[in-house]
Formats: structure tokens, sequence, C-alpha cells
């Protein structure tokens, strides 16, 4: 009957075995691909690509081979293979290559950190595996391993979260910000005064009158209405929400195309910003457009 030290060595040995078998067999499969992902470490001719591909394979599964005989020469050769790779990775993310394809196992990942961790986590897994069978752990050490193995899984997957919150960073940097939709040849004229701002309640800090048009049929408008109050409760903007029924008048003076539909003001009645939104941010975006044209017009005064 197997030890449990006995099935954990068989594991590991298989599973790193594997990985080794794989890698070298998914590179001699796509050939083509695996060149091509080479390009990443500036191996520019054809054939210096060809030449590593089929290299790095042939090593591959040599060293598949010899761990999966036993060979603590092969483990310890395998995890200065898995370090090699690791630092070739890292060099080519220096030079730019991040997101580009890896030739790891045939061109089917992408170079990143993630890449380099997993590198590092199999050069220990095949540095360690030739003293499994030698070793005879207690059960504090079991545990012991036990917790270290979680709290490395824990910093790895700081590692990846971080990693990740920088790329969602980066993707809103590149995103421009969600605004309504205005065109010129919908709503009022901008510039033109509109005498429904003599409608609108305004204190000493309001700054833009907003003119909201909703529909009774409108789901939309009845979605946004926690919102629109919301909007309606910042000391610098003065809410007003016209009914297309109710309001008629003031829907066909400013030629409303339909709801929900936004019209900012100056206080004297001039018409700044205008748009279609569905969304919070959008109508906000309304808000804000107008206080930026509002500013721009005074500075030229």
């Amino acid at each position: 009957m197997p030890t449990m030290r006995g099935l954990f060595e068989l594991v590991l040995r298989c599973g790193l075995t594997a990985v080794l078998a794989l890698a070298g067999l998914l590179k001699l499969c796509r050939p083509r691909s695996a060149a091509d992902a080479f390009r990443a470490f500036r191996l520019e001719s054809a054939r210096s690509r060809t030449l590593a591909v089929v290299g790095v394979a042939v090593v591959e599964l040599a060293l598949a081979l010899g761990v999966g005989a036993g060979s603590s020469t092969a483990s310890f050769a395998a995890a200065g293979l898995m370090v090699v790779f690791a630092c070739a990775l890292a060099t080519a993310i220096r030079l730019g290559a991040r997101g580009a394809p890896c030739p790891c196992f045939g061109s089917r990942g992408r170079i990143g950190y993630a890449a380099i961790v997993r590198n590092l986590v199999l050069a220990a897994g095949f540095l360690v595996l030739p003293f499994v069978g030698s070793i005879t752990p207690s059960t504090e050490a079991w545990l012991g391993v036990g917790l270290g193995l979680a709290l490395g899984g824990v910093a790895i997957l700081a590692v990846a979260v971080l990693a990740l919150a920088r790329e969602v960073g980066m993707l809103r940097l590149r995103v421009p910000p969600e605004s309504a939709l205005e065109l010129l040849s919908e709503g009022p004229d901008l510039g033109r005064f509109a005498p429904i701002v003599d409608g609108f309640s305004m204190s000493d800090s309001t700054r833009i009158a907003l003119a909201v048009f909703t529909s009774p049929g409108c789901r939309i408008c009845r979605s946004l209405e926690p919102a629109i109050a919301a909007l309606a409760r910042t000391p610098t903007v003065s809410v007003r929400v016209f009914d297309e029924e109710r309001d008629r008048d003031a829907w066909e003076e400013l030629r409303v195309p339909g709801s929900p539909y936004a019209v900012a003001m100056d206080l004297d009645g001039t018409v700044r910003a205008k748009g279609t939104f569905n969304t919070l941010a959008q109508l906000e975006s309304v808000v804000a457009t107008a206080q930026r044209r509002a500013e721009a017009s005074a500075a030229r005064a």
C-alpha cells in the first residue's frame, strides 16, 4: 500500500512530466505559430526562430523523459530551464512585448507576469521533486508545508488582482467618459434664450438650471427618477422636470425630440448644453458640459 508521501511524489512527478511533454509536443505540432511567437524575444530571422522552436521542444521532451524516469539531474535541469524561461519573459515584457503570444505552450498563452509566476512555480516544483521521496515529514511539517502553499497561493492571487486592477485602470483611462447624445439639429439652439428658465427655483449657490423632459409612458424615465431626484439635491444645480403631456408648450418651444432629454442653461436662460440621456452619468455630463461652456464664455468676455 503506497504511503501518502509516495502518492504525493507520484502525482508531482507525473504532473511535472506532463507539463514538459505537453510544452514540447505543442511546439512541434504547431511549429509555425510557435516560431512566430518567438518574435517577442527579438529573433528576427525565420531560421533562428525555427531552430529555437525545435531546440526548446527537444530539450523539453528529453527532460520530460528524464523527470518521468526519476532522474534528479533532469529535475534540476528542468528547474533551471524554467528559471531561464521566466527571465526571458521578464526581458520580453521590458522590451514592450507584454500581451504578445507566448511560445511556452505553442503560442497558446500570452506573455505577462502570470506566465513568469507560472514558470517560477514550476521551477520550485522541479527543484523540490528529488527530495520528496527522501523526506519523512512530521504532521507539523505537513501542516507547515500546507500553510506555506496557502500563503504562496494568496500572494500569487494578490499579484494577479493588482495586475488586473492596473489593467482595468489603464482601460478606463483609454475609454472616453460616457456622455449624452447632443445633436445640433435636435432641441433648442445652443446659445439661445430659453424662457422656461423663469420657472426655476434659484438660490445663491445655483449655477446651472437643468430642464429634464420625461414622458408618462417612458420606462427609462421612470427608472431614472431616483437619479434625477438625487441630482436635484446638488446645491449648484436647479432641476425641473417637464412632462410631455402636462408641459406640452415647453416641449414644443424647445423642440424636444423625445424622452428622456435634458437642457442645461445659465441662470439667465442661455442654453449651454442639451442631449438625450439614458443614465445618471450621461445626465451629469450635460451639466458638466454646460458649466464648462459657461466658464469658457465668461473667460472670453
